[in-house]
């Protein structure tokens, strides 16, 4: 009887043990989803695009394709590669970071840049007379690229945030945090995409002239959600761009644009209020709006140009 009591005494702390790390990884992916949440927001404000235009009927589906994608290469490509470089080349995650950091700036830049100058893509520009399978399967391909530069920049970020574990434990956090954030971003997409059409079934069937009213409203309503969306996910890009850029700089012993930005909030709100954060997170947009346009010349002039070269 002693050693029966003595077994389940032992298995009641190894179900201790295990409920602790399941509570430990859940506040760890949280965390560290919460981090890429800029990302995520430019994420789910560009796949859209890529169904424009097409059959509604293959909406859903090549959304499906793409999600798919996404979730390969966050668990296939970026999981196993981020965590040897983790574990073996700890230095390339803060290079991978700045890198990330650069990019964001870069992009959320360009954006702007794009409303104050608009202008039109010769790729825009030209009409679509390529064949609709053939369409269809070059932009799923383009969707799925498009995403792995997101995914690696969200899976580095979170792997950033998440706690010195073990290393098993990192692992399974780091795939919550992948898989939560396809479910999300991929949700909200198909959420966004079939909503217009959710809005014409209602303003066509509905019993009710109000919810006659409220269908069209939901089809004229979705450009301006379609614009603010674009919008708070430019402004987030900056954002996260510039706090991985500020921060990252105060790991690496550069402290002055840190600490800048935290004792010009410090000065105007205390620490820890939303106004606190609010001022921190604008002068962090700043600082990648401001290295976004340094960027894009390099970009335009020497970096296209090189590689279009090396293309042809």
């Amino acid at each position: 009887m002693s050693g029966l009591l003595a077994l389940l005494d032992d298995v009641a702390a190894i179900a201790k043990v295990a409920a602790a790390s399941v509570d430990d990884i859940a506040a760890a992916a949280g965390k560290a989803g919460s981090k890429a949440a800029g990302i995520i927001i430019d994420d789910a404000a560009v796949t859209p695009k890529y169904v424009t235009g097409v059959p509604a009927s293959r909406e859903l589906p090549m959304i499906w394709r793409i999600a798919v994608g996404s979730v390969r290469n966050k668990l296939v490509f970026l999981l196993p590669a981020l965590m040897l470089l983790s574990y073996f080349f700890p230095i390339a995650i803060m290079v991978l970071l700045l890198m990330g950091g650069a990019y964001l700036s870069f992009e959320g830049a360009e954006k702007v840049l794009h409303w104050i100058l608009p202008h039109q893509s010769d790729a825009a520009a030209a009409h679509e007379t390529k064949d609709p399978e053939r369409l269809e399967e070059e932009r799923v391909a383009g969707a799925i690229k498009t995403d792995f530069i997101l995914s690696a920049e969200i899976m580095t970020i979170s792997l950033a945030q998440i706690p010195e574990f073990p290393i098993w434990m990192e692992v399974i956090a780091l795939a919550v945090v992948a898989i939560a954030v396809t479910a999300v971003v991929y949700g909200a997409v198909a959420l966004i995409v079939k909503m217009d059409d959710v809005g014409v079934f209602i303003a066509r069937h509905g019993r009710l002239a109000a919810t006659r009213g409220f269908g069209r409203l939901l089809v004229k309503g979705m450009p301006v959600v379609m614009t603010t969306l674009s919008i708070v996910g430019t402004l987030a890009m900056l954002w996260v761009g510039g706090s991985i850029i500020t921060h990252s700089l105060h790991e690496l012993g550069w402290h002055l644009p840190y600490e800048g930005i935290a004792n010009f909030a410090a000065g105007y709100s205390a620490p820890g209020s939303f106004l606190h954060w609010l001022i921190v997170a604008a002068l962090d947009g700043v600082v990648g709006l401001a290295l976004g346009l340094l960027i894009i010349p390099v970009v335009e002039r020497v970096l296209k140009p090189l590689f279009g070269r090396r293309a042809h």
